[in-house]
């Protein structure tokens, strides 16, 4: 090639190059692309119009993020996202003068530019949370526990969450992307994981389980508590994000009180009661039994180590409350106590003479329950009970043994006002107007009982009259208390319904049922007030019954 060729050629690649210049000066550079729109050597103003009329709205088509298996979305415009069509035109930088760059860049493709977006932190952080929450999986804690001796594992589940920093960066740089978003999930370990139950199951839990606890007690008695025993009073639960050893000492107690039992001597109170005519006394006797205070004393720390596992059984001994000298000194000379009914039929009066004749000097000591159901043993024909008038289903009816209840109320009224402590009594299901509107009470044979305890500190003697259409109860003994009852009144009122029945029919003509209550206040010989307390009693309607 000439000399002249060359210089020929370098003027006409110098012409091109300085055409060139002039012609793209200002212009958006060749092989350039914003948002995936070409506006490669366009006049700057018309490469802003391009760009808002292909990619204007964008800001409102949601935009998924993803983390893991979680997903959510947004809406740029609601999110404090909006693009700056301006600001992305104006960061291109103008073409290089580079005549090597700029002859590459008629065969390169475009290359892309960043989207220039204006971010409103505050909202688009609001945003953010909350789809930081929904790409956040919690973390579900472990649990170990103990069943039939062993132990059950509840596997721990691993979490997730996203870094807030990541996310906005991702948010922000990708959510033109068609894709969508994507932000590496971060895991979250339970407080209750893998290694926590390993700890405890190896550890503490291990320790209290796997070896026998042995108390040693009087009268060679042993009582051991083995791995089975053991899982009865321990047990493992969660607080805190940690596993926690718990020790039923009450319950362990139990179980070595059994074991322990023909180790001690149990106090008894002495006894009156009367025989032939005369007063007679059981002995009390002073018992040996065990100080379970001492005994237990550091157990929670003797089941959580490997040694003193072992140890001996404390003991105090353990008085009479009533003594033989109390009991022979008692006097049964003052009337704690009476109340009387009546208005009973033939063969009810013959089942209440009957009941009365039993329970006739029966003595309550102190700290004792008396058991109607229990003193009298069974009250069936073979001990002389007669049919007579009961309440059944709900209607009146016949049984034999009836018109005992009535002896029950009698009694009960008399335990009342001795002050005695009420430990069961049943109201009949509708009210009888003989009887004291809610100070009354019914028995059954093997299911329904009137149990009274004596928490005085003087015996009382059951004495029976009966006689003249009454039955009355007294109580005998030291008189300690006034008692007083106060009924209030009467409401909720319900109407009885109709009711055929065919056997063993009463007819009646019904009564409202209503609900009541009575207030039974207790004071001393002085007049203080020692208690008060109020039972509320639910009469049912008696129904009205035609035989058919």
């Amino acid at each position: 090639m000439t000399l002249a060729v060359v210089l020929g050629f370098l003027v006409l690649a110098g012409v091109a190059y300085a055409l060139d210049i002039a012609q793209n000066q200002g212009k958006v550079p060749r092989a350039t692309s914003v948002g995936g729109v070409d506006i490669s050597s366009m006049e700057r103003t018309a490469a802003v119009d391009k760009l808002q009329k292909e990619l204007g709205g964008i800001e409102n088509q949601v935009v998924t993020v993803r983390a893991g298996e979680k997903h959510s979305e947004l809406l740029p415009s609601a999110s404090g996202l909006a693009m700056n069509f301006q600001k992305a035109v104006d960061g291109i930088p103008d073409a290089s003068l580079n005549p090597l760059t700029r002859v590459a860049s008629f065969f390169m493709d475009p290359r892309e530019q960043p989207v220039a977006v204006d971010v409103d932190d505050a909202a688009l952080n609001k945003e953010l949370e909350r789809v930081k929450g929904e790409l956040s999986i919690a973390p579900v804690d472990g649990a170990l526990a103990i069943e039939n001796a062993d132990f059950k594992v509840t596997d721990p589940k691993l979490g997730q969450t996203v870094d807030p920093a990541q996310l906005s960066d991702a948010v922000q740089a990708d959510w033109l992307d068609p894709a969508g978003v994507e932000v590496e999930p971060q895991v979250v370990e339970p407080a209750i994981n893998d290694q926590v139950i390993e700890d405890m199951q190896k550890g503490e839990a291990k320790t209290a389980l796997d070896k026998n606890l042995v108390v040693k007690g009087d009268k060679d008695v042993t009582a051991t508590l083995d791995r089975g025993a053991i899982a009865q009073f321990v047990s493992i639960s969660s607080k805190d994000g940690k596993l926690v050893l718990n020790i039923d000492d009450a319950k362990a107690q139990e179980l070595l009180a059994a074991q322990l039992a023909d180790s001690e001597v149990p106090g008894e109170n002495a006894k009156v009661s009367f025989a032939g005519g005369g007063k007679f006394v059981t002995p009390s006797q002073d018992g040996n039994v065990v100080n379970w205070e001492e005994t237990m004393k550091d157990f929670d720390s003797r089941v959580r180590s490997d040694d003193k596992r072992e140890w001996e059984a404390a003991y105090k001994p353990e008085p009479a409350t009533f003594t033989t000298e109390e009991a022979e000194a008692s006097t049964f000379d003052q009337v704690v106590s009476e109340f009387s009914t009546g208005g009973f039929s033939g063969p009810s009066g013959e089942n209440i003479r009957l009941v009365a004749q039993t329970v006739n000097g029966a003595v309550v000591n102190p700290g004792e329950t008396f058991s109607l159901n229990g003193y009298t043993g069974p009250r069936g024909t073979a001990q002389g009970y007669v049919e007579s008038g009961i309440i059944i289903n709900g209607h009146s009816g016949t049984a034999v043994g009836g018109g005992i209840s009535q002896f029950a109320t009698t009694l009960y009224n008399a335990s009342y006002f001795a002050g005695m402590e009420d430990v069961a009594h049943t109201a009949h299901s509708y009210y009888i107007s003989r009887y004291p509107a809610g100070r009354e009470a019914t028995v059954y044979e093997g299911a329904i009982d009137l149990q009274f305890k004596n928490t005085s500190d003087h015996p009382v003697r059951i004495d029976t009259s009966f006689g003249g259409g009454q039955i009355t109860v007294r109580f005998m003994g030291v008189k300690t208390v006034n008692v007083e009852s106060v009924n209030n009144g009467r409401w909720a009122t319900t109407q009885p319904t109709r009711m055929t029945v065919t056997d063993d029919c009463s007819p009646s003509s019904g009564a409202p049922g209503f609900t009541t209550s009575d207030t039974r206040v207790i004071k001393d010989l002085s007049g203080k007030e020692i208690s008060r307390e109020t039972t509320t009693t639910v009469y049912d309607p008696q129904p009205i019954v035609t035989c058919g």
